[in-house]
């Protein structure tokens, strides 16, 4: 265990994100830093996982379906002990295993996604493979508000209540934007609420950058007994960073060396 406390996790974890994306000459750091706090708050106190034994039959899976994020998923990993936080500086790099998009071949890492909409339906199987073996794990999945343009992800979500799957919860990091600008102009969600209570789930609203209200909704589920549980979580893009905050750009751009300076210092990293 790197660190017992969830805050110091994310904190961590949003400037080795910055360190990674800006060595690799990467992107995608945005939606990194809006989902650090949510990663940081699952791994310090909610999924029964082993770090020492990544593969343990009866740990929680836990699904980045926002592949292309996976900055903060290998950060939170490392300082959580699945692989050394020397590794990170791998990333990016012809033949590593941290690839620019998560990868199964990381310790810790349950599922490859990149390719939008996956991780959900993958996970409702798993869920449901669960409740057939009366197995004991819970099942997580982490998507992107612009994700869910995928028609994928609302054929998952109307099986999963149908069979009562609680034990699935769906995380949404509610950052609003995504890739080609906000999700309001782009293919507005809203109510997005009201549309997962019309499909049966039970749905908790919360500061996504709030780790008290992150770890009440997070330590109490399932929500409703016999429905799976969807947790709205409002973020915003590039967060802790003040130049990247709610900008679309970083979406796509890799800091400078002026502005790692400049994110490390707000970050409270000062190597």
């Amino acid at each position: 265990m790197a660190t017992a406390s969830s805050v110091e996790l994310a904190r961590r974890a949003r400037a080795l994100a910055v360190q990674m994306v800006a060595r690799a000459k990467a992107s995608h750091i945005g939606g990194a830093l809006s989902m650090a706090d949510l990663l940081a708050v699952l791994y310090t106190e909610v999924l029964n996982v082993r770090p020492h034994d990544p593969a343990w039959p009866e740990r929680d899976r836990f699904l980045l379906s926002k592949g292309h994020a996976c900055t903060a998923l290998y950060a939170t990993l490392a300082l959580r002990g699945f692989f050394p936080v020397e590794e990170l500086e791998e990333y990016g790099r012809d033949g590593s295993r941290l690839m620019a998009h998560v990868s199964h071949r990381v310790p810790g890492v349950e599922f490859s996604t990149g390719s939008l909409g996956h991780a959900l339906p993958f996970g409702l199987g798993l869920a449901l493979g669960a409740r057939w073996r009366a197995a004991r794990h819970r099942v997580f999945v982490l998507v992107s508000d612009g994700e869910l343009d995928e028609g994928s992800n609302w054929e998952a979500i109307l099986f999963a209540p149908q069979h009562g799957l609680d034990n699935l919860t769906l995380l949404v990091d509610y950052n609003r934007i995504q890739s080609l600008g906000a999700v309001a102009e782009v293919l507005d969600l809203a109510p997005l609420a009201d549309k997962f209570r019309a499909f049966r789930w039970a749905v908790r609203e919360v500061d996504g950058h709030d780790h008290s209200q992150l770890r009440d909704a997070l330590t109490r589920l399932p929500a409703e007994p016999g429905r799976p549980t969807v947790i709205l979580a409002h973020t915003i893009k590039g967060k802790g960073v003040s130049y990247m905050e709610d900008q679309l750009l970083w979406h796509y751009k890799s800091p400078d060396a002026a502005q790692l300076a400049q994110a490390l210092a707000e970050l409270g990293d000062h190597r």
